[in-house]
């Protein structure tokens, strides 16, 4: 959608990682994206097939095996995979970009030098460890404890609707070591294997079905306190700034959502035929197109808009706020008219209109919801 418009944005280097991204995006997910969606999982190998691609760490500092880019490389990515046919994919090989942060941030050097890169090269699959049952997007509600016992930490509690959460090797787990329900959080680094770790169970979804999403228990977890990331109190700040980036990171799905239901919709409406013509024939759809462009249009303009602010290092917790809900919003409009111009294919798993459909109902609720976001907002307009 008005390509030449959004090309402003992007130079060289981003223009041939979006080839890369839409060869390997044809080649390596499209011709499977049906069959992971039902079997709600995707080839483990694909991690090392996108990190041998230059994809996996495109965002993150060459000296931990990343490439460097920026939010702008992150958004070709998501537009040529998205493009593929299964968010859920996106999504789990994206976990690593919510999941590395805090030791990226917060850890030491030697942290970083074990931690980052075999996560980096797809040897390893990263994942957050935030929400639980019972506190959704109450950050500060955390219970699950870290209590030092001699040089290490003995972590109790559980975490669930963790992306990657059953397949992960290492996963940051924010847990509380001090009563403060801010200042007491403190993020720590789990490894799969550590007795007393166990994968609960792995949860069904309406949508995101590619990715694995699992809850997650610690009984008396033993973590050595070389496993801590950062002082303690550290973790929720860090989480702050995670925040931002993650909200970003779903407003791009969002528009992307949007626009990949227009184009859709437009090419089964010039196609289909009802009473004698064309569905583009008929004014109410062609107006019901109209008004979907337009959203997925400025969606799309003003998530550019916050990652150009944020490539230049600015705090724009408000704006992020305020274009996640805006693009959750539109993604759920947009992907619900899509569905009513295909009819009942619309309503059929084979469509990806319908898939994208139940991808979009996440959007309003992942990463803080629309309720949160509305707080967050009302909070820095100072009412």
């Amino acid at each position: 959608m008005d390509a030449a418009f959004f090309s402003r944005y992007f130079n060289d280097s981003h223009r041939a990682f979006r080839e890369t991204c839409r060869k390997f995006a044809q080649t390596e997910i499209a011709p499977h994206a049906y069959e992971w969606e039902e079997a709600e999982l995707f080839d483990r190998e694909l991690y090392r097939k996108a990190a041998k691609a230059g994809i996996l760490g495109a965002t993150f500092p060459e000296q931990y095996g990343g490439g460097g880019g920026d939010y702008f490389h992150s958004i070709a990515m998501t537009e040529e995979i998205m493009r593929a046919g299964s968010t859920g994919v996106l999504v789990g090989l994206g976990s690593l970009g919510i999941g590395l942060p805090p030791v990226l941030y917060l850890g030491t050097e030697e942290q970083k030098q074990k931690w980052i890169p075999p996560v980096l090269a797809g040897e390893k699959i990263a994942a957050l460890g935030i929400t639980e049952p019972g506190t959704g997007s109450d950050v500060a509600g955390i219970r699950t404890k870290a209590e030092k016992q001699g040089g290490d930490y003995v972590l109790n509690g559980s975490k669930i609707f963790i992306t990657s959460g059953v397949r992960a090797d290492c996963i940051s787990v924010l847990a509380r070591t001090g009563p403060d329900p801010h200042g007491g959080l403190t993020f720590f680094l789990v490894e799969k294997g550590m007795p007393g770790f166990t994968v609960s169970r792995s949860l069904k979804k309406t949508g995101w079905r590619a990715s694995d999403t699992g809850e997650l228990s610690f009984d008396n977890v033993k973590v050595p306190a070389s496993h801590r990331l950062g002082p303690e109190g550290s973790g929720f700040v860090q989480l702050m700034k995670n925040f931002q980036s993650e909200r970003l990171s779903l407003a791009i799905q969002a528009y992307n959502i949007a626009e990949i239901c227009v184009d859709e919709a437009i090419a089964y409406a010039r196609q289909r035929q009802a009473f004698g013509k064309n569905l583009t024939g008929f004014q109410v759809i062609r107006h019901k197109l109209a008004d979907m462009a337009t959203k997925a249009f400025t969606a799309k303009s003003l998530t550019y808009q916050c990652a150009e602010r944020m490539n230049r290092g600015e705090y724009i917790v408000r704006e992020v706020s305020m274009v996640k809900n805006l693009t959750a919003q539109t993604a759920n409009e947009v992907a619900y008219e899509a569905v009513q111009i295909f009819g009942g294919m619309g309503y059929m798993r084979e469509t990806v209109v319908e898939r994208l459909s139940r991808d979009a109902r996440l959007l309003p609720i992942g990463g803080g919801t629309q309720e949160i976001m509305k707080e967050i907002i009302a909070k820095n307009l100072g009412v």
